[in-house]
């Protein structure tokens, strides 16, 4: 039997693609799923969700909800983390108030300001969830799709080096399956490796069939004027290497793009897009009540995309694959420091789960992923030390922000976090720290 628990399993859509892509494993046998999440409702749904993919898809496994973590974990063996901590309300503080100060963002849940205070809402569930794990399920696996994904790793190996943690993240994929579209070659026979830092990775080996195919992404490039109007185009021309998260979300970790109004139109940005994009999750979950209640059945993805019913698979059958993971930088690329979360190619097979070294990266990439791992340690510290002005100087070193903003401003923002947030920031950070305080 194979016990995989979901923690935050409320976000329906997610869950009920994770499950699905579980089952369709089919040599996955007795698997166990255990749902958990603190709102009744939304567990409700997840509930139904799960067993209506289970009868879609032959009705092999068994399903269980459980309001109480502890109960969820025990005999876990995977531990599927993807709680938003604060909800839609937290995110729309996290984008709007920024905004108000002239600090424009489009997704702001990885880096930056957002970035910075949802790693703070979620570091103590992360405490609390890898606490109950060391007691309850030791040898479980810990798979996090919570963002800010290198936050939150670099934070599980700080209160749990003894806990198996990874981050999964699909950009990857979806960036080299896009591009194979792009320049018209099939994905099946294409060969890849990506590293950096998550939503900053970057491409570095890409071919099909042993050619290389950055000289066609170039041609392509050419061809078509428009594409140098988005933001990875940019950076590609600049770096040389192609990043694997979108042009929105790229655009928010650098100071070039969102810093002025011309600039945004340019590279066709939308700021405040995350805004929308919560809304639509929000109506989805209660498309997929309201098609549950009526006896609808709920839309299938048909492709196995995602990595953690990959990495299941993997270990409990000893199939071996090569995934992108985020893992803490033991030797893994030395030109980032040692012990920050990385993302890098990972080999998994029924031996475990091993990161593969990827040496140095090209000089210029690894300048540009630097600012991105000082804003995650100086918020690792900010929580660690219970040292509220290292929050302020984490979005001090924010391209983005220090871009806009004056550091008499970003003091006064984050003043005004401290306050939207209350009681989801640990009580030690919720100090407000005037702007001209020596």
């Amino acid at each position: 039997m194979t016990r995989v628990t979901f923690i935050g399993a409320g976000s329906v859509v997610f869950t009920r693609q994770l499950i699905a892509d579980l089952l369709r494993y089919r040599d996955l046998a007795g698997l166990e799923i255990v749902l958990h999440d603190i709102d009744p409702e939304r567990l409700a749904v997840a509930e139904g969700t799960a067993r209506h993919v289970d009868e879609r898809l032959d009705g092999r496994a068994t399903i269980s909800a459980e309001s109480d973590r502890r109960r969820a974990l025990a005999g876990a063996d995977f531990v599927i983390n993807m709680v938003q901590v604060g909800g839609i309300r937290a995110t729309v503080s996290d984008l709007e108030i920024p905004a108000a100060r002239g600090l424009l963002q489009t997704i702001g849940d990885t880096t930056g300001v957002g970035g910075v205070f949802r790693a703070l809402r979620t570091f103590p569930l992360l405490s609390a969830l890898t606490a109950d794990m060391r007691e309850i399920c030791p040898d479980a696996h810990l798979l996090n799709y919570t963002n800010p994904m290198a936050m939150n790793i670099w934070w599980a190996s700080v209160v749990a080096p003894d806990i198996s943690a990874i981050g999964l993240c699909h950009s990857v994929f979806w960036t080299v399956n896009d591009l194979c579209e792009l320049v018209g070659v099939p994905i099946e026979g294409t060969s890849y490796r990506a590293a950096g830092v998550n939503h900053q990775s970057w491409l570095l080996e890409w071919t099909h069939e042993g050619r290389d195919l950055y000289p066609a992404l170039r041609d392509r490039i050419r061809e078509d004027p428009e594409l140098s109007r988005r933001v990875r185009v940019e950076m590609f021309r600049r770096i040389g290497y192609y990043p694997t998260e979108t042009s929105e979300h790229s655009s928010e970790y650098l100071s070039w793009f969102l810093r002025s109004p011309e600039q945004v139109e340019r590279f066709r940005l939308q700021p405040l897009e995350y805004l929308g994009i919560s809304e639509e999750n929000v109506a989805e979950f209660e498309a997929t009540k309201a098609a549950l209640a009526a006896g609808t059945p709920l839309t299938l993805e048909d492709e196995a995309s995602e990595y953690a019913p990959q990495l299941i698979h993997s270990l409990v059958t000893d199939t071996p694959r090569l995934i992108h993971g985020n893992v803490v930088n033991r030797g893994l690329i030395d030109n980032l420091p040692q012990g920050a979360v990385v993302e890098v190619p990972v080999q998994v097979d029924g031996n475990g789960i091993a990161p593969q070294p990827m040496g140095a990266l090209p000089v210029q990439c690894a300048a540009l992923n630097r600012p991105y791992v000082s804003v995650a340690e100086l918020t690792i510290e900010a929580a660690r030390t219970s040292n509220p002005t290292l929050i302020r100087q984490a979005v001090l070193m924010d391209p983005n922000a220090s871009s806009t903003l004056t550091p008499e401003q970003i003091w006064e923002l984050c003043n005004d976090l401290v306050t939207a947030h209350g009681e989801l920031l640990p009580e030690p950070l919720r100090e407000i720290i005037p702007a001209d305080r020596i």
